[in-house]
């Protein structure tokens, strides 16, 4: 039996776009082989990102680091074989290349768990960080579909000054946070 004073975090990088699904294999991969007693947590940082779509807002989850999932585990026996060959997963994020998976230490771990809660709870905070050069995608309103680049950000009013093309000509649009996502 495993105690949980051996339980330490660590990183895996998964590839980017399936850390859900890498979750989710490992939560199962781990009931089947009867490991539970040495991985006690899976967890992907998200942050709540708020959007209007068709006028009405909308929040979706966005990943905090994305590519990234994190595991509470004792790595003994199977279960670091395991989690490396899990479908999707790339590897641990470690000292060296194919070297021991380094635990994150218990500040960055509460610094990390901290921000997690911290995003749950703040269900209205709208600091999306928007920074000047940054490509961005209208989603709302009669510009919807075209693409630009931020000019001008004015974080107290949450509105961007976005140059956009429209018919050949430069056009700067000024629009509020909501009305863009960024182009990936």
């Amino acid at each position: 039996m495993s105690d949980s004073k051996d339980k330490k975090w660590y990183v895996i990088r998964a590839i980017s776009g399936k850390e859900k699904k890498v979750k989710l294999l490992l939560e199962d991969e781990i009931d089947r082989s009867g490991l539970k007693d040495y991985v006690s947590q899976i967890l992907i940082p998200v942050e709540k990102v708020f959007q209007i779509r068709n006028g009405k807002k909308v929040s979706k989850e966005r990943n905090y680091f994305p590519g990234y999932v994190l595991v509470e585990a004792n790595l003994v026996g199977e279960v670091p074989h395991l989690i490396r060959n899990t479908t999707d997963v790339i590897g641990f994020l470690g000292a060296e290349k194919g070297g021991e998976p380094m635990p994150l230490r218990q500040n960055e771990v509460n610094r990390i768990l901290g921000k997690v809660d911290e995003l749950a709870d703040t269900e209205e905070e709208f600091d999306i960080p928007f920074m000047v050069g940054e490509s961005v995608k209208v989603i709302d309103g009669p510009f919807n579909g075209f693409s630009g680049n931020i000019e001008e950000v004015n974080q107290e009013k949450k509105k961007l000054k976005v140059m956009v093309k429209i018919f050949g000509r430069k056009t700067p649009l000024d629009l509020s946070y909501l009305q863009v996502e960024k182009e990936s």
